[in-house]
């Protein structure tokens, strides 16, 4: 298994647009903004911000992976470890993750990120 990065850290936040717009005049660039979350990047490091409304997940931070196989390989140990995740899920930007528990319950996301042209 082999992780490209530890990608991001998504908070709770009341607001999308208000905490979006906080982070923005720190100098973060707003990649994704919807109505019940939004992504933001510094350069390869992002903040996810999640609203009280969306339900995939709450507070976690994210590994990112560049390749599905290698995030397939992971969820299938993942689970024969006897770990606690759920099922892979297919994000409407293009990525796709799966959730899970360390031992202490802290929350993590393993995250497929493909690899767009001029990040090699």
């Amino acid at each position: 298994m082999q992780l490209k990065r530890l990608g991001h850290v998504a908070i709770c936040v009341q607001d999308i647009k208000t905490a979006a717009n906080f982070y923005q005049n720190l100098g973060m660039e707003l990649v994704w903004q919807d109505s019940d979350w939004a992504y933001l990047k510094a350069g390869d490091d992002g903040l996810a911000l999640l609203g009280p409304g969306y339900s995939q997940a709450r507070s976690h931070f994210g590994f990112v992976f560049s390749d599905r196989t290698e995030i397939e390989t992971a969820y299938q140990q993942l689970q024969q470890q006897g770990a606690e995740i759920t099922p892979i899920h297919e994000h409407r930007d293009g990525t796709a993750s799966f959730y899970g528990r360390d031992p202490d319950g802290n929350a993590f996301e393993y995250l497929y990120e493909p690899i767009k042209k001029g990040d090699t």
